[in-house]
């Protein structure tokens, strides 16, 4: 019988917050539900000085607090899993010691998953020292993937120096680029939704559909991290990714398949669709604001041009959606956390009804909601009892915590993880969507920093975000809805 290969997850990074908070819970919720390769060790690597004991020790007590479900008794049985190598991530002696750790498993290195949860500066030295160290060359003896955390470079040239820079070590399907957007459920309910159900793809389109919305709202400020978010702003921390993404599932065609690279094929084509956002328009497709008192934060400078707050007006110039606007909008200090998708779609173009002359029908709308309350929405119009014509809207609803009950929401680093153990690249980015995101998100960034973007505009915090976000619509009209946060 042939022997099960031993699967190693390392973490550099290993006692950084994403790994405490995130990673080790999500490896523990994935072994309490039988989930985790049989064989698997996880060895957490960073310049901390820990021993084995003494790592456990620190991870327990974060995991007793952001485990989605806590078990001490499974714990115990989960603790011998992990392990610890202090170094830092350009020191040969340090990975000697980490293949020394690798091989004890069973004298080969069999699967390895590597976690760059570190700084950008390190993604290129990691992958260096690993393929030096001969631990991400392909075999029969088990795979070997590597999984990178954004933010993935600072703008285009910076994404396409990075891609090129780990292209040197590691073939491009063993590169798993993260964003932990693409794992919440609903987002991955978004091609369900679409292609699973025909009552609404055949009216996915420029024919039927007036715009689609999507927002990302924050109701925290940037709190202690003004000076390092200061150095990368809304656009790069938000759009660049997150919102990209959603725009590219929302907007996709029918991939001939599920496969990672039908799927990543589709929202490429997407992304390289967009219509660029020249200097003349940006007077008219962006806006850009810093909430009341961002200014004054630590290590924000007094003239700071850094916005906590930016809306675009988008096109995408294919067959299905050309000139349907998709606006995008983001922001920190907001009335509420709320990420959603709304599609609304065009008015009635005939009113046969005897109805008032100051009386004005709402459009349909489908609320797609992220987070926190996960789940759609479908408003339409009905008849008011007991008159001829009065119309109302009226809201179908469903909710993953009605519909499912007791079913715990997986938390998107549990999924990602086991999706990138199961080889499955299908929520994860390959470099052509990076490098067609930045190039479109670039020259709007560089733009927006120059004379030819609108000027700094404020907001209050605990608002909506600033009265310009607000004209950017109603130009031709149109409002932004908040489908999600009215219907908790």
């Amino acid at each position: 019988m042939k022997d099960i290969l031993s699967t190693t997850i390392v973490i550099f990074g290993g006692s950084g917050d994403l790994a405490r908070r995130k990673l080790v819970p999500g490896l523990f919720s994935l072994y309490q539900k039988g989930r985790l390769p049989e064989n698997t060790r996880i060895i957490g690597y960073s310049r901390s000085a820990y021993s084995d004991t003494e790592y456990r020790a620190f991870l327990r007590g974060h995991a007793e607090k952001f485990a989605k479900v806590w078990n001490a008794e499974q714990w115990a049985e989960f603790e011998p899993k992990l392990s610890y190598v202090s170094g830092v991530f350009d020191d040969d002696k340090a990975f000697d010691r980490l293949k020394i750790a690798v091989l004890a498993g069973d004298g080969n290195l069999g699967n390895c998953l590597y976690y760059m949860s570190i700084a950008p500066r390190f993604f290129t030295s990691v992958a260096q020292q690993l393929h030096e160290h001969g631990m991400v060359q392909k075999s029969d003896a088990g795979f070997k993937r590597v999984i990178v955390e954004k933010p993935f470079g600072h703008d285009l040239e910076s994404a396409q120096q990075l891609n090129r820079d780990l292209h040197s070590y590691l073939d491009e399907d063993q590169i798993y680029r993260i964003d932990h957007y693409l794992a919440k459920e609903t987002v991955q309910n978004i091609m369900v939704f679409r292609f699973a159900n025909t009552i609404f793809e055949p009216l996915w389109n420029r024919n039927y559909i007036d715009h689609v919305q999507i927002t990302a709202a924050e109701s925290v400020d940037v709190g202690t991290r003004a000076g390092y978010y200061d150095s990368a702003g809304v656009l790069r921390d938000m759009f660049q990714n997150h919102l990209m993404q959603l725009l590219a599932l929302t907007a996709m065609e029918p991939p001939a398949s599920f496969e990672a690279d039908a799927v990543r094929n589709e929202k490429a084509k997407v992304l390289q669709s967009l219509r660029p956002i020249t200097h003349a328009r940006l007077g008219t497709q962006t806006v850009r604001a810093q909430y009341a008192g961002y200014l004054d934060s630590e290590g924000v400078p007094a003239d700071s041009q850094t916005p906590t707050y930016a809306a675009l007006k988008v096109y995408i110039d294919n067959w299905r959606w050309k000139d349907v606007p998709f606006y995008l909008r983001s922001g920190k200090g907001l009335k509420t956390k709320a990420t959603e998708i709304i599609i609304q779609f065009k008015k009635p173009p005939h009113m046969m009804f005897p109805i008032s002359n100051d009386f004005v029908i709402s459009s349909n709308y489908l609320a797609i909601c992220i987070q926190p309350h996960e789940g759609i929405h479908l408003r339409f119009e009905a008849k008011v009892p007991d008159t001829d014509s009065n119309m109302e809207s009226v809201l179908m609803d469903f909710h993953y915590s009605d519909e499912f009950g007791e079913i715990i929401m997986p938390q998107a680093y549990e999924k990602l993880l086991l999706e990138a153990l199961e080889g499955d690249a299908t929520l994860f980015t390959r470099s052509d969507g990076i490098e067609a995101a930045w190039a479109f998100m670039d020259p709007v960034i560089r733009g927006l920093e120059t004379k030819y973007g609108p000027r700094m505009a404020t907001y209050d915090k605990g608002s909506w975000g600033p009265a310009e976000a607000d004209e950017l619509l109603n130009r031709s009209r149109r409002k932004w809805r908040h489908g999600c946060a009215e219907h908790k």
